[in-house]
């Protein structure tokens, strides 16, 4: 299919200083508004006399609360047609790795079609009744989650105009880092060679892959209004709702690319505990205290760490123990570098405790996107030669990006 990049058209951006005691944001002098309310209120022709899919889940919101799934079923001339569910399913609450079901939208009738089971894509059965395929999902700006594949991979199946009603990266648009993937590790958690921390939106991110050549898609782009890239989620003025289960926090999904790397592992990364991606530890993690106090004499960038003990939930790693736990707080969020607070967290577990750590190979050089970061993390001195390897590749990415943004 030829493809077609085309970005809508809308109000300029206007910019306004807020002055803290820490750091001076930017903030839009309007009040931020996501992608579908700018359909809704200047962009319908669209989707207007069209039958139309929707790729989203519980984070396809409005402001006033409603949910994207009521807003274009009620909108005039628009037939809703299918729905389609990414991992954690249509209302966000299935845990991560569990495949969902196909079933039925209680409200509008309509079927919502899994696209975290048999299949990762919408087949062309489930496209039948389908003009127009729309996608509206909040995403944490992060290569190791599974929404933007789940956008990319439909956009190349879809053989019909590809749609993004974006949303912000919570944890800015401006920042790119932790190197980038390498192909022979592509998964469902890194399908195309980005950087970790990849520095777009959700739209941003389709128009690079379209635009690239890496995904064959007819994708336009209805843009977000008051948006700017330095902007944290909290300049956006909408409340914290958790893009997926354990996602709980603004600090936990900054984190989240360094601390996801303890996946790979058999510690801990948090998941069965208040605090996922925040707390890090093992039943024989006895030292965890030595250890935050070993960090925080390196004095890391914007965080500052201590212990704790948790007892486990059930269904996780160590479940039902009360285990110690390395406690990682955002002291200045402005200047964390959560790549480099990942590794040294790695490297610091594993010196300690080479015969009790453990990889799990396939999952961490998927993760990591490449089998470099094993070896360093064994190596005396091996984070600290590929923390600078990483911050090349974050920053030719950057460049590679540029013609493909879409806000300052």
């Amino acid at each position: 299919m030829k493809r077609a990049l085309t970005i809508l058209a809308v109000a300029s951006l206007a910019v306004a200083a807020r002055v803290s005691a820490q750091s001076t944001i930017a903030r839009p002098q309007r009040p931020y508004r996501p992608g579908i309310e700018v359909l809704l209120a200047d962009s319908m022709h669209l989707v207007q006399g069209k039958r139309v899919g929707l790729i989203t889940n519980h984070s396809g919101v409005l402001r006033d609360g409603r949910s994207t799934i009521d807003a274009l079923a009620r909108a005039p001339g628009v037939r809703l047609t299918a729905l389609f569910a990414p991992e954690h399913g249509i209302r966000g609450q299935a845990h991560a790795g569990e495949k969902i079901a196909t079933t039925v939208d209680s409200a509008t009738g309509v079927t919502v079609y899994s696209l975290y089971g048999e299949t990762r894509v919408p087949t062309e059965e489930m496209l039948e009744d389908v003009d127009v395929l729309l996608y509206d999902i909040q995403d944490l700006g992060a290569r190791t989650y599974t929404f933007p594949w789940t956008m990319a991979l439909s956009a190349n199946a879809a053989k019909r105009p590809f749609i993004v009603l974006d949303r912000p990266n919570p944890i800015r648009a401006d920042r790119v880092e932790g190197g980038v993937l390498e192909p022979a590790f592509r998964s469902f958690v890194g399908q195309y060679p980005v950087a970790m921390r990849y520095g777009m939106t959700p739209g941003e991110l389709l128009l690079y892959l379209a635009g690239t050549g890496q995904v064959s898609a007819d994708v336009k782009v209805v843009p977000m209004d008051g948006y700017r890239r330095d902007m944290w989620w909290s300049d956006t003025g909408w409340p914290w709702a958790n893009p997926s289960p354990n996602i709980r926090s603004p600090d936990a999904a900054l984190l989240y690319t360094g601390t996801v790397l303890f996946e790979g592992t058999n510690v801990s990364e948090g998941r069965g505990t208040p605090m996922p991606f925040q707390l890090i530890g093992a039943s024989w993690l006895g030292d965890a205290g030595q250890i935050a106090r070993e960090l925080n004499a390196k004095r890391l960038a914007g965080v500052v760490f201590d212990s704790t003990l948790i007892t486990m939930e059930k269904g996780f790693k160590f479940p039902e123990q009360r285990i110690p736990m390395i406690v990682v707080t955002v002291s200045d969020r402005d200047i964390v570098r959560p790549h480099v607070v990942g590794l040294h967290l790695l490297r610091a577990i594993y010196a300690r405790h080479p015969r009790d750590f453990g990889w799990r190979n396939t999952a961490i050089d998927r993760l990591a996107g490449s089998d470099r970061l094993r070896a360093a993390v064994e190596r005396e001195g091996g984070i600290e030669a590929l923390i600078p390897v990483l911050d090349r590749e974050s920053a030719e990415f950057a460049k590679r990006i540029a013609p493909y943004l879409l806000y300052r």
